[in-house]
């Protein structure tokens, strides 16, 4: 217990370059692997997210981690994003990473069983119709629960349609 109020200038230097260079290596790696990095559009660029920040904390905090072995880790983890991105061009990797999105409304009503299957309530929907801006239920053409996590809500009038490629899943 002692320890958590120990101050020592050394130790203060340490994290502060620790850091500085793991953003370094953060912005480098990101720069060369690109934006999707940091994007939620699956579940696995989530993790990988999460994996990133996980590494980035320890690196900076922990004194068991050298700032070399941070790096490491990074470059890992963004190499590994890399591989994964690529292979998922081939139906069967995708199918493997990838959440399928699932209907759970459609022309204005409730699909009971996909509500069930996403673990998404009504309260849910009703929420996310109103910050879609939707005052009347005929106007709702669907409700997608993305592979995202997302709820996403297509609006409009009645004498407008789906795409059908927007709903091929």
């Amino acid at each position: 217990m002692k320890e958590w109020f120990k101050f020592s200038i050394d130790g203060f230097f340490a994290i502060v370059l620790t850091a500085i260079g793991i953003y370094i290596a953060l912005v480098i790696l990101t720069r060369i692997s690109g934006k999707r990095s940091f994007s939620k559009m699956s579940s696995f660029d989530f993790a990988m997210t999460v994996a990133i920040g996980s590494v980035l904390a320890t690196a900076v905090i922990s004194k068991s981690v050298s700032l070399q072995h941070g790096i490491t880790g990074l470059a890992i983890i963004y190499l590994l994003q890399m591989v994964v991105a690529a292979a998922r061009k081939w139906r069967p990797i995708q199918k493997i990473m990838d959440n399928k999105p699932t209907l759970l409304m459609e022309n204005g009503k409730i699909i009971e069983g996909s509500l069930e299957k996403c673990k998404v309530t009504e309260s849910d929907i009703k929420a996310k119709l109103r910050e879609a801006n939707v005052i009347q239920l005929s106007e709702v053409k669907a409700v997608v629960f993305e592979s995202t996590g997302d709820i996403s809500v297509l609006h409009g009038s009645d004498d407008k349609a789906i795409d059908e490629w927007l709903l091929d899943f």
